[in-house]
């Protein structure tokens, strides 16, 4: 090889590492730092649609895309902090996939980001040991699970519309639907509530449905609709679900009464029912013991009480500050998070359908959102 070729080879290497540079971190404030995170890592990084996404996926991925649960929300990061700041920060508990940190047009961040680990241990281990994380003297990091919400909130559906009829219809104007789920009125099981929340294959999907649903664009059964983003369901952890002894009971009817609920669950073991709080149609009933709870759920689930045929599953346990996080990163603002002198304390809701928090204290209109109104109404 001759010094002209050699010249040449490293004039060619050059230009790729121009090249590549120059997707969205020529001209950062932090350029310099940009390229020694790259070159230390090997991933690459790209700006587009007000964001800058680091990896996705990393150099050398084969497999397939992380299933959901691997991503965080980061909030509140300092506005002048990018990154070969951040990066060093959130290797340290598991093997990142994607970071995409949201910027401003002046080159700032804007003050949130997403990371996507390839695990979903790394990334519940992520929000365990860096939420409130000091990134700079006095300023704390915000991290929470992600919410990659693929439901939508649709209001103004006729009440005498079967599911099968509200599938069809939403199936027929908007792609990737996969279920939809409808509620039965508390005072008449032949109508639905007026709503239905709409299960689609992907947030993308979900999200161009959202945008061809919005009012004043298009009727349904020439109805004018309401269409939202559903509250985010959250997932319980596991080890957490495996104590609880608690029975979220659904479609009961009104008439229903709390002694004949305890009568009905406590027919396995006699005193195992501690008591049966029911509003409306529905009911959370406490056990003495896991197993009894289990049992009662299995052997009641799809049977017939009063003329309504109940659905049985276990409460799902949540951190109240948890879920608020949950609702601020669904809507792309940092979550909320205890100052350092806080002792944070279990204290937890139980979940099943988007209504049920009320009972246990949690405020209607945080619940809610803007969803609110069809909850509030009589049904």
């Amino acid at each position: 090889m001759t010094a002209e070729d050699s010249i040449a080879i490293m004039s060619n290497d050059s230009t790729m590492s121009t090249s590549k540079i120059t997707e969205g971190v020529a001209g950062a404030p932090n350029e310099a730092a940009l390229i020694a995170l790259m070159e230390r890592t090997g991933y690459a990084m790209v700006q587009e649609n007000g964001q800058r996404k680091y990896g996705g996926p990393p150099p050398g991925w084969e497999g397939l895309h992380p299933p959901r649960g691997c991503e965080v929300f980061v909030g509140k990061i300092p506005r002048d902090v990018y990154e070969d700041e951040l990066v060093p920060v959130f290797e340290s508990v598991g093997r990142i996939y994607e970071m995409r940190l949201m910027m401003d047009f002046d080159g700032k961040n804007r003050g949130y980001a997403f990371v996507m680990y390839t695990l979903k241990h790394e990334a519940k281990r992520a929000v365990r040991e860096l939420n409130n994380y000091e990134i700079r003297p006095g300023r704390l990091l915000g991290v929470c699970c992600s919410v990659d919400n693929c439901r939508l909130f649709i209001g103004g559906i006729p009440k005498m519309k079967k599911r099968e009829e509200i599938l069809e219809e939403i199936s027929k104007v908007t792609e990737g639907v996969l279920d939809v789920i409808v509620y039965a009125s508390a005072a008449d099981k032949m109508k639905n509530r007026g709503f239905a929340f709409v299960e689609y294959e992907s947030h993308r999907a979900a999200a161009m449905a959202r945008r061809k649903l919005m009012p004043g664009r298009i009727q349904l059964w020439g109805h004018q609709i309401a269409v939202d983003w559903a509250e985010p369901e959250i997932d319980v952890d596991e080890d957490v679900m495996e104590t609880v002894k608690i029975l979220y009971v659904r479609n009961l009817m009104i008439e229903t009464s709390e002694d004949t609920i305890k009568k009905i669950f406590g027919q396995y073991n006699l005193g195992c029912v501690e008591r049966v709080k029911k509003i409306r149609d529905y009911a959370f009933v406490h056990f003495t013991s896991r197993e009894d709870a289990v049992q009662a759920m299995r052997n009641l689930n799809g049977t017939e009480l009063e003329g309504s045929c109940i659905e049985v599953t276990l409460a799902k346990p949540v951190d109240k500050e948890q879920y608020t996080r949950y609702q601020k990163a669904a809507k792309g603002g940092a979550p909320a998070t205890t100052t350092p002198t806080e002792v944070p304390q279990p204290n937890y809701v139980y979940s099943c359908d988007p209504y049920t928090l009320a009972y246990y204290g949690y405020p209607y209109n945080a619940l809610i959102g803007p969803n609110r109104d069809y909850f509030v109404k009589g049904w």
